[in-house]
């Protein structure tokens, strides 16, 4: 009886491990302590220096193309290139949607829509692929991307003296050899190269991107620069797919695919049973950052209906190329029920009601989705071209030869881009006033700086609580966040 009672025993604990590894294991990433977050942030590789390892085809060790280069990096990484081609960072386009409102499916992104800053990578190839993760993509003949040797590796893991010129193609004078000797994992620098600058300058897109992240204080963001997190750190990324997509260029995008605090945080973080209440419906972005574009400006408005004038020129309110802008600082967000997807992407072609403003993107969401939060965006307004007859927006063609730039014809600018938009100009154009929404999701400022009740429970709070479905302020009516 007792060996049969010790097997009994043994039996019971091998039971109880076959079920508690695999729940250790595989348990959701939402469950974690809540005082130990750093379990959940990726270790940093030790770098390989590359200075003794890095030689180019010529006598002297240099490199005569970037293509060599990559080349040479593709001798030890043979899947690296690979692996980058089947991302969005190379494609600049998304996978096909079906969308309710076009019978064929879609796809979104950079190389082929639109937005309401420069409008279209189209019409500016010459500078807009200075931010392509290639070589020599240019409007005179169709981009190749197949072609291996043109994966620009530099960009994202050179640190010292690598910079992007047109076409996306080394700057005039980057010495190859030395950017390549200086390879290794990619810091806040090599991301904001690109993601700071977007849209024609710093900060002018997101609002909470821009230049001061590459070196920020604590109170400016309390990852980056209270505990030095580099971009990769939240934007985990395996086989070269960067976890984070951009809701403005896609549609629908997998949860698996997107970053969430409660990738390190639990979803009820607090002390105060009250504010753990909220988190069933309140974004962590919306208390924890208060406002954005903290240190620098952000552009909020855009019209391109006053281009063109001999006016004189000033970064910061009008560019004779470009038109009226104007740029604010430390901006209190939109906010907006949002469920990491879009109700609505303006895809080129569709029709407008040019008496109305045209939602370039829609966030999806509402007081009923189970899967939406109230979360912060910066909303940016512009006047854009548009076809009068054909009531669609246009995509002109700003940069080159004939281009808008070159002799501020805006006819001129609209045929140019028929043959590459495959939209046909009416030859009537007016301005119709668009939005566009970008998610505040960076610039997380310490919790002290978070906002308070009255933030929002207050006669001149910040929420619209009837435009979000609320009768009113829950907090005078008795309702819970947590049941909407």
């Amino acid at each position: 009886m007792k060996n049969r009672k010790n097997l009994w025993i043994l039996g019971l604990l091998g039971i109880l491990l076959v079920i508690v590894i695999p729940l250790a294991v595989f348990w959701p990433r939402t469950v974690q302590a809540a005082d130990d977050p750093w379990a959940y942030v990726p270790q940093h590789p030790i770098h390989t220096s590359h200075s003794d390892i890095v030689t180019g085809p010529l006598e002297d060790g240099q490199f005569e193309t970037p293509q060599q280069v990559t080349q040479a990096c593709l001798e030890c990484h043979e899947d690296a290139a690979d692996e980058v081609m089947h991302t969005t960072h190379w494609t600049w386009e998304s996978q096909p949607f079906d969308v309710p409102w076009r019978d064929e499916p879609v796809t979104i992104g950079k190389a082929n829509q639109i937005n309401n800053f420069c409008i279209s990578a189209q019409g500016n190839q010459k500078s807009c692929t200075s931010c392509h993760i290639g070589y020599g993509w240019q409007e005179t003949e169709a981009y190749d991307f197949t072609a291996s040797d043109n994966v620009d590796c530099l960009v994202c893991h050179a640190q010292a003296g690598y910079f992007k010129g047109t076409y996306g193609n080394p700057g005039e004078g980057v010495d190859l050899l030395a950017a390549a000797r200086s390879v290794a994992s990619p810091t806040r620098e090599n991301c904001g190269n690109c993601h700071f600058d977007g849209g024609g300058g710093n900060g002018v897109k997101h609002g909470d991107l821009d230049e001061t992240l590459k070196y920020p204080t604590e109170q400016l963001d309390v990852h980056m620069g209270g505990l030095d997190f580099i971009c990769t750190d939240c934007h985990t990324t395996e086989a070269h797919a960067v976890k984070g997509r951009l809701v403005v260029d896609n549609y629908q995008i997998n949860p698996t695919e997107q970053v969430a605090c409660t990738d390190c945080h639990i979803e009820t973080p607090h002390d105060d049973e009250r504010i753990n209440i909220h988190t069933a419906s309140v974004a962590c972005q919306a208390c924890h950052i208060p406002e954005f574009a903290v240190k620098d400006p952000t552009k909020m408005t855009w019209d391109w209906s006053t281009a063109g004038q001999d006016i004189g020129d000033d970064h910061y309110t009008y560019l004779k190329i470009k038109g009226d802008f104007v740029y604010e600082k430390d901006v209190i967000p939109t906010y907006t029920w949002f469920n990491g997807n879009l109700d609505y992407r303006y895809l080129l072609g569709d029709k407008i009601d040019p008496s109305q403003p045209t939602m370039i993107n829609l966030p999806a969401g509402s007081i009923e989705d189970p899967n939406a939060k109230i979360f912060p965006f910066k909303v940016h307004i512009a006047r854009q071209p548009y076809d009068i007859v054909n009531n669609y927006i246009l995509a002109p063609i700003t940069s080159g030869t004939d281009g808008y730039w070159t002799n501020f014809d805006w006819d001129q600018a609209f045929e140019l881009a028929v043959p590459i938009t495959g939209l046909k100009y009416s030859g009537q154009y007016g301005f119709t006033e668009t939005w566009m929404y970008w998610p505040i999701t960076h610039m997380v400022q310490p919790k002290e700086n978070a906002l308070q009740c009255d933030a929002c429970h207050s006669d001149n709070g910040r929420f619209d609580w009837q435009a979000l479905g609320y009768p009113g302020d829950p907090i005078e009516w008795g309702g819970r966040f947590d049941n909407k």
